[in-house]
């Protein structure tokens, strides 16, 4: 049995060939390997994919035991740190269950340098989302995943070309990009930049009816702006909110999408698992440490 773990914005969602596991991330400060029986034995897992927060001190798939700081440069930042992603980051790495921590895609990723204008581009659970896409889809792929936050990537030729993080350009429930409001805000000591980055998505910024048609709107543009430069790269929506808006973006960009759930980035970290145990050198591009 192979694990893939997606830390996501409100929950952690465990994946593996049987079934599928969600914990709130403040229910999973409590977590232990037993939490995992529903998915099979623990004793029956061969290998697991991790992902931890925004992954950005690490450039490669890392096996557990020599990943430092968990894989992040800082906890400080853009997001909310309540526990539950590290409790169950320790329990894996004192585990004796093959990990590799998967990284997020900034600077030190193997990306287009263009897109690298930006410090990061996507949290490592959208990795996940990616290779399920390409595993499904097609080489060719633009993934966008839409719930709390909006992140697209773009992969060509199977592998990943670059994208556009949380706090870039497309809003999602909770979150999105500082606009002028908001830096003034900060600059006034009103509040921190995180703060204002943790509350600047549609619930708080648009009316209620509007909100899904907003979110529709500027996830089709993102999707447009990686698609010049791979046009006939397929559409794959994921995240929570995807069967809602897919309609909406599938007009706007006059093309047929592909939908997905919730459960895609952990399901394509479990694929990711599998082959990394297998020997894979590199997964979208992104190399493998031993």
């Amino acid at each position: 049995m192979f694990l893939g773990i997606d830390h996501g914005t409100t929950a952690m969602r465990f994946a593996s060939e049987i079934g599928v596991l969600k914990i709130t991330r403040s229910d999973a400060r409590t977590f232990t390997l037993d939490d995992l029986d529903s998915l099979g034995p623990v004793d029956g897992i061969e290998g697991c994919a991790l992902t931890y927060s925004m992954g950005d001190a690490i450039a490669a798939f890392t096996p557990i035991g020599r990943v430092r700081n968990r894989g992040v440069v800082s906890r400080e930042g853009a997001g909310e740190h309540v526990g539950g992603g590290t409790r169950v980051f320790d329990a894996l790495a004192s585990s004796e269950i093959p990990t590799f921590v998967v990284p997020g895609i900034h600077r030190g990723s193997p990306t287009d340098p263009r897109f690298k204008a930006y410090s990061h581009q996507a949290s490592p659970e959208k990795v996940g989302i990616a290779y399920l896409a390409v595993r499904e889809v097609g080489s060719d792929v633009v993934v966008a995943d839409v719930s709390s936050n909006t992140v697209s990537l773009l992969v060509r030729n199977g592998k990943i070309v670059g994208g556009f993080d949380a706090c870039l350009f497309a809003p999602g429930i909770c979150h999105g990009a500082l606009d002028v409001e908001a830096i003034r805000r900060i600059d006034r000591g009103e509040e921190s930049a995180n703060q204002a980055f943790m509350h600047a998505g549609v619930d708080y910024t648009v009316p209620g009816p509007e909100r899904h048609r907003t979110i529709a709107m500027f996830a089709a543009m993102e999707c447009a702006s990686l698609l010049l430069l791979a046009p006939d790269a397929e559409v794959v929506l994921a995240g929570s909110l995807a069967p809602l808006v897919a309609e909406e973006v599938s007009s706007l960009l006059g093309r047929s999408v592909v939908v997905r759930d919730e459960w895609a980035a952990s399901r394509g970290l479990s694929l990711i698992a599998r082959d990394l145990v297998a020997g894979s050198s590199d997964i979208l591009g992104i190399p493998v440490e031993r």
